[in-house]
């Protein structure tokens, strides 16, 4: 099976706990605000990065955008704490593949990220009614 590499800046201890679970996937690097975020996108190429959409320095929405136009290959899903249409759909506009809700990270990261490995479209996890 074909390594997935990962990036993250998103509440990091969890995450990071989260996607060690996979042996086959590999966390290439994590970032502490946006801005190095985008720096760690351009030199580690990750199939995936895990953004959070509160992030010092440049906020999630911004570094998507900035991290898709030097990597447009990698995909990116976006850690939010807003759980409406508003929000949602504005993080899709900035390019992100895929949201979730923080306090849904829990039960649905994992299958989320393998299913943005798998090119397949993911369903959206904003809410605890979801």
């Amino acid at each position: 099976m074909v390594t997935a590499r990962s990036t993250s800046a998103a509440s990091a201890s969890g995450v990071r706990s989260l996607l060690e679970m996979r042996t086959d996937w590999e966390i290439c690097g994590e970032a502490v605000n946006g801005r190095e975020a985008v720096e760690k996108a351009q030199e580690l190429r990750p199939d995936l990065i895990i953004l959070d959409i509160n992030m010092p320095e440049l906020n999630g929405l911004e570094a998507a955008r900035r991290i898709l136009r030097a990597v447009p290959s990698t995909k990116i899903l976006v850690f939010t704490v807003h759980d409406s249409d508003q929000a949602n759909q504005e993080v899709l506009a900035a390019g992100a593949h895929a949201y979730l809700s923080k306090n849904r990270a829990g039960q649905d990261l994992l299958r989320m990220v393998q299913e943005l490995f798998e090119e397949k479209p993911p369903v959206m996890a904003a809410s605890a009614g979801n």
